[in-house]
């Protein structure tokens, strides 16, 4: 490795090692007393940042010996992936779940509610309106089928539950075809949709067997509201392209400063927010760093591009993929951040190649004759002449040609001072010499 490359190669150590250090910040806060209710909000949009709380607070609450976890939903809905994994955990559940609707659980909010072993809604508010986006067969017949085998499985009627989804699914005296099902609270207990109503969470409670126990709420900690917030769709292709972006201007561009730093700290960002959510493990962001290491291996070490770059390239993209719930939406955003990464590097190029920094890289004067550089005249006449060295060629030096002092170079061997020298040939102001012996000179 070159003497330069030793600065800018520890700036990339040092910068990396923020990815382990946010990495490391981002973690849940510590476990809460035994016993008692534990109360899970679900509150605003579905994302992976609330999946990520409602696993924690649900292996909290069977850590803990909790008597139940009551869900207070009140949500548009959200992401059905973060939903589906919600729904996963609960019905995972070793602990009684209760789900009260305060206001309204839409959309993925249902499918949350109707994986509760009891549901309560309260005066007013509704369920239902889960008809996915986009609005495709494929979409719409897997979503379908997830909401019917949770209520079902929960011993609700699934035909209510899949008119919430499909608008060709039509039940008389309750919703018409080409209607997506939207329950209100006095509907939903009519046909036993849901267990009963209450008007608060005290009587939820007390009218379950509860009242009497001790209530402890879990609120989600700063990472994982952070996390929410990271995992969202377009945050996390803003984190890919500023991390591709900010580690290829690095490359370009002597040193190791701003960009890469950002480019380190957005992609440590990315990763970190899907540990949280438990999108990606560390083996996932383990994958990441080696693939980061091979490649500062062939930028710094290894001369060209070749295995250590593929495999570091290759590393670096599987990991991102691996961290994403389906491989297809992990190839999705990896091409969109690729694609959007090349604009943003061509827009930056035309600054880059403007910078002093560059300029000190690339010779930028133009050697024409307008600017009054001549070539010099072909020595091609000197082909074949005799001479002498006036200093030893190692293998270049200076030879006297006709009382005319010429730069020279041997074909590759040592010739002494003051050896007798022949011209063998002349490659643009390159004269090629050899040594000529006592024989050539007499004849």
């Amino acid at each position: 490795m070159a003497a330069g490359s030793y600065p800018r190669f520890f700036g990339v150590v040092r910068s990396t090692m923020v990815i382990l250090l946010l990495m490391g910040l981002l973690s849940p806060g510590p476990l809460l007393a035994a016993g008692g209710v534990r109360v899970v909000p679900i509150n605003g949009t579905i994302e992976w940042g609330l999946a990520g709380f409602v696993r924690r607070a649900v292996d909290e609450a069977v850590g803990q010996n909790a008597s139940a976890i009551l869900l207070e939903i009140n949500t548009f809905g959200g992401r059905v992936d973060a939903a589906t994994e919600i729904r996963d955990t609960l019905l995972a559940c070793k602990v009684p779940v209760i789900a009260f609707v305060t206001e309204r659980a839409w959309s993925a909010g249902a499918l949350i509610a109707m994986a509760s072993q009891h549901l309560v809604m309260a005066p007013g508010a509704s369920i239902g309106a889960a008809e996915p986006r986009p609005a495709e067969e494929k979409t719409i017949s897997a979503v379908r089928a997830e909401f019917a085998a949770t209520a079902q499985g929960q011993g609700r009627d699934p035909r209510v539950a899949a008119a919430m989804v499909d608008k060709d699914i039509s039940i008389e005296g309750l919703v018409k075809e080409g209607k997506i099902l939207t329950l209100s609270a006095t509907q939903a207990e009519e046909i036993g949709f849901i267990d009963f109503i209450a008007r608060n969470r005290q009587e939820t409670l007390e009218r379950l067997g509860y009242g009497k126990e001790g209530v402890v709420e879990t609120r989600p900690t700063w990472a994982e509201r952070a996390a929410g917030f990271l995992t969202e769709p377009v945050v996390s292709s803003l984190l890919l392209i500023l991390g591709f972006a900010g580690l290829i201007i690095e490359i370009l561009t002597p040193g190791f400063g701003v960009p890469g730093t950002i480019g380190l700290i957005s992609l440590a960002l990315f990763f970190g927010g899907r540990m949280v959510t438990g999108l990606a493990g560390w083996e996932v962001a383990t994958l990441f760093v080696a693939g980061i290491v091979l490649l500062l291996v062939e930028v710094f070490v290894i001369p060209g591009f070749g295995v250590a770059g593929i495999l570091g390239l290759a590393a670096i993209f599987g990991s991102i993929v691996l961290s994403y719930a389906t491989a297809e939406a992990g190839l999705v955003s990896l091409g969109i951040a690729l694609g959007a990464t090349v604009v943003v590097i061509a827009l930056a190029w035309r600054y880059i190649r403007h910078t002093t920094a560059w300029q000190r890289l690339v010779l930028s004067t133009s050697l024409d004759r307008e600017s009054g550089y001549v070539a010099p005249p072909s020595r091609a006449d000197l082909v074949g002449k005799m001479g002498k060295a006036l200093t030893p060629l190692r293998p270049s030096g200076i030879v006297e040609i006709e009382g005319e002092r010429v730069d020279a170079v041997t074909e590759g061997g040592f010739v002494t001072k003051d050896t007798p020298v022949q011209v063998l040939s002349v490659e643009g102001t390159r004269i090629i010499v050899r040594p000529v012996g006592p024989d050539e000179l007499m004849a």
